[in-house]
């Protein structure tokens, strides 16, 4: 009941963003991206029907994976996209499942760089892969608990991990509400899908 309710205040919000333009980022988000950008790093934009969430992606610690990430942005492949798999306490899922929760065709795998250092920490940004652990393409996970049992430990396909690629730096908020959807079994997945769809409008860079 009570994510429908924010759901609904989002939607209006939506509204009232089409009427007056675009909606003011608080201080402490404009800040983050500033120093993002002062940093050399790359700035997203999700566009989402909660709400807007930023991300920070480290050019520096995963330049392959950040390279790949800002292609699909640029391409408009995440705008209609959802978030298909949502965990309370663990992470929410998307940037490759539309509406229908079919898959979009992607581009080629993009090399794992879970080696970089950098932890699946609470609001981390991570891409998500099969067991193959060079088979990341578009979809990505926000971390929404701290995962340590995702981090790179060797060079092996049990071992590899989870690459982490950027962080939340505005609408942690908005993450918080979508990990806390209500889940239940839907199109192929028979379990974690939200059961009011979690939708990526539009994706920018910033």
């Amino acid at each position: 009941m009570l994510f429908t309710l924010l759901l609904g205040f989002a939607a209006q919000g939506h509204t009232q963003e089409a009427t007056t333009g675009a909606v003011a980022l608080d201080e402490a988000t404009s800040e983050a991206i500033a120093t993002a950008k002062k940093n050399g790093n790359r700035v997203v934009e999700l566009q989402t029907n909660l709400g807007l969430l930023h991300l920070e992606l480290f050019t520096e610690k995963a330049p392959k994976s950040v390279a790949n990430f800002i292609a699909y942005v640029e391409s408009e492949f995440y705008n209609g996209t959802v978030f298909h798999r949502v965990i309370e306490g663990f992470m929410i899922q998307g940037g490759g499942m539309d509406l229908r929760l079919e898959a979009k065709e992607t581009r080629d795998p993009v090399q794992n760089e879970a080696d970089n250092g950098l932890k699946n920490e609470k609001f981390t940004i991570a891409m998500a892969r099969t067991g193959d652990p060079h088979s990341a393409t578009a979809q990505f996970f926000i971390n929404t608990a701290d995962n340590g049992f995702l981090d790179h430990k060797s060079k092996t396909p049990s071992g590899w991990g989870y690459a982490v690629i950027g962080k939340l730096i505005g609408g942690k908020a908005i993450a918080e509400w979508m990990s806390k959807a209500p889940t239940g079994p839907a199109g192929p997945f028979p379990s974690d899908v939200p059961a009011i769809p979690l939708v990526i409008e539009k994706a920018v860079v910033l």
